[in-house]
């Protein structure tokens, strides 16, 4: 064990949904606490962007992209992590995609994209770099849940029971391999602002709404996930496995805020 807990030298890391957003602020910290990461999504130019901010931390990374709903391109993406670094230890599963509409009118291949994506997406991925770390007899999974895995936010049916869908898969999944030396953590965000949420959040009743519902009385900045990611990434969370870490500014313990 590391006489630094929450060091990452000498790991290998692999981020689904690496590129942008909550996704892109865990990548870019594991690497400053040590790791080789390869930040993974579909976009090959994001994907490029993403290697050079982690090259530039002074770590390697891969330019490989990938879809977690397509499983060949996923085995691609480990093919090439072990010809180029030999092993992974880390796989942060956070590849996902959300759509507000009510539910009496979603569509049926709406709610199966969502789950296939979100849900059966982190199946793929854990499947595919877990069969590998069990064969080492080491690793680190963490999912990444949501506030919507315990409380339901209005018309975000699919999203919800996705993720609803990661924190029980996580609990199955930490079971099956505790055992084998591979723990299975899944973290569970508040409410962070990205460039793809600013708009709703600064300028919607929902997004008054949900900073009213935050005891810290202001939204997450992505980079306050990291801490999270780190810890469970990491030596220091040895005996931590089918856990659901809640970084939320308090939203869940939340009852009146006025």
């Amino acid at each position: 064990m590391s006489t630094n807990l929450f060091s990452l030298a000498g790991k290998t890391a692999v981020v689904t949904g690496g590129t942008s957003g909550i996704g892109r602020a865990m990548a870019l910290g594991l690497a400053d606490a040590g790791a080789d990461v390869i930040a993974t999504g579909r976009r090959e130019q994001q994907v490029n962007e993403a290697a050079a901010e982690i090259e530039a931390r002074g770590r390697k990374s891969l330019r490989i992209p990938s879809d977690v709903n397509n499983r060949a391109s996923l085995e691609k993406l480990l093919a090439a992590a072990l010809g180029a670094f030999g092993k992974v230890d880390i796989l942060i599963n956070c590849a996902g995609i959300i759509k507000r509409t009510p539910t009496l009118d979603l569509p049926e291949e709406e709610w199966n994209g969502i789950i296939n994506t979100n849900l059966t997406g982190t199946l793929r991925a854990s499947q595919i770099f877990g069969r590998h770390m069990i064969e080492r007899g080491y690793g680190r999974i963490v999912n990444i849940a949501s506030l919507n895995s315990f409380v339901a936010l209005t018309e975000v049916a699919a999203y919800a029971a996705s993720k609803a869908g990661v924190a029980s898969l996580t609990r199955s999944l930490a079971v099956e391999w505790s055992k084998k030396g591979v723990t299975v953590n899944a973290i569970a965000p508040g409410v962070f602002r990205t460039d793809i949420n600013a708009k709703l959040l600064d300028s919607t009743a929902r997004g008054q709404e949900l900073l009213m519902r935050t005891p810290m009385g202001r939204f997450g900045k992505t980079e306050e996930l990291v801490g999270a990611a780190i810890y469970l990434a990491s030596d220091a969370s040895s005996f931590v496995t089918g856990e659901v870490l809640v970084v939320d500014g308090g939203f869940l313990a939340s009852g009146v805020n006025q």
